[in-house]
């Protein structure tokens, strides 16, 4: 368990950590409107936060949004020609090599060039995007996280763990002993890996979406692509591990025969059932995220939609919007583990409900340490 002087400097290094993203996040704002140019423009609140939560091939610089951080950008084109250069050779309205950056179209902030007959189209594009980038990160993250401390208990099978070890031990204890285990019983042991290499990976990745300098920033979470696929991970685990019990239900549940045939009405439903499970695990981490991101992004906006009403106007504008962002800024740390949190239950109950076993199920695990 963590000491009172632990917890303390805990919390204290969090908020320290928090007002000072924070600030980044302010100071970098008045960069990013000063860049659009020097004559006076109107403010584009919907480009300004569309660019910070939507991918790109560029990681922005803070103090300086015109610029961004290169990345790879890897195209093959209709004839099978590949080419490899940095992003920064496009990033400014450039041609390079044929390839460009639409500006408008179906193909709008996408890669794109043309063919003989000067038609667009987009060719395959393997990019390292920022949200790639940041997946490398992540996982990245979480091997320099685990991999030390899994060979720390090898060398001390015995040993108590302090510090970071012991923080990540109370966690690993509370999500096993307190979550998978009840849930799943005597399966607990066989899925806890994933489940938790699932929490710890959504909870990664929307702690890093909530800063704003390189090697963070990029929001995930809030991207409906990583969450179709972390759902589409638990779906399968619940399928291809589904017993025998579970298929006939799903198929053939125990219902009145005449809602199973000759109009099969209950097997519909419990497949719908199956299939839009998935569908909520994505939309829930997705609408969540994404959400939060946003309301901190129009807050600050309103400082310069409402900075040419005057002084005042400006200052009182300021001042309460600074401090309703830096609240949602701290709720979205309480919302980061929630998220993963229930992300994490709901793969558990759905994995349990898979592995019933009928009149069996209802055994309780023994000897499971």
């Amino acid at each position: 368990m963590l000491t009172d002087k632990n917890e303390k400097e805990m919390k204290k290094y969090m908020f320290h950590r928090i007002a000072l993203l924070f600030a980044l996040l302010v100071i970098s704002m008045p960069q990013m409107h000063a860049a659009e140019g020097s004559e006076e423009k109107s403010f584009d609140a919907k480009k300004v936060i569309f660019e910070h939560v939507l991918d790109n091939y560029g990681w922005e610089v803070p103090f300086s949004h015109s610029n961004r951080i290169p990345l790879p950008i890897i195209v093959r084109d209709k004839d099978g020609n590949w080419s490899m250069f940095g992003s920064h050779r496009i990033m400014r309205g450039e041609t390079y090599n044929g390839y460009y950056i639409a500006t408008d179209g179906d193909y709008k902030g996408k890669v794109v060039t043309q063919d003989e007959m000067g038609n667009v189209y987009r060719p395959v594009d393997l990019s390292i995007t920022k949200n790639v980038m940041a997946l490398f990160i992540t996982a990245l993250l979480l091997c320099l996280c685990f991999i030390p401390m899994a060979r720390w208990y090898r060398k001390h099978p015995n040993g108590a763990p302090r510090k970071w070890f012991g923080f990540m031990e109370l966690v690993l204890d509370m999500l096993y002993n307190d979550l998978i285990k009840p849930v799943l019983g005597v399966d607990a042991r066989r899925y806890s890996p994933y489940l938790l290499t699932v929490f710890f990976f959504i909870f990664f990745i929307n702690i890093l979406g909530l800063m704003v300098i390189f090697p963070a920033g990029a929001n995930l979470s809030g991207n409906i692509s990583i969450t179709l696929v972390l759902a589409l991970c638990t779906f399968l685990v619940v399928n291809l591990t589904g017993t025998k019990h579970y298929w006939n239900a799903l198929f053939w549940p125990e219902v009145p025969m005449w809602m199973k045939c000759p109009v099969p009405l209950m097997p519909v439903i419990e497949i719908f059932g199956a299939l839009t499970k998935p569908v909520a695990l994505m939309i829930r981490l997705f609408a969540n995220m994404l959400g939060g991101h946003l309301i901190v992004l129009v807050l600050i906006s309103l400082i310069f939609i409402f900075g040419s009403m005057g002084a005042a106007v400006l200052t009182g504008t300021t001042i309460i919007s600074v401090f309703f962002s830096l609240f949602m800024m701290l709720l979205d740390v309480l919302i980061s583990f929630i998220q993963a949190y229930v992300f994490t239950i709901l793969s558990t109950i759905f994995i349990s409900l898979a592995r019933a076993r009928g009149e069996e199920s209802h055994e309780q695990p023994v000897n499971e340490k």
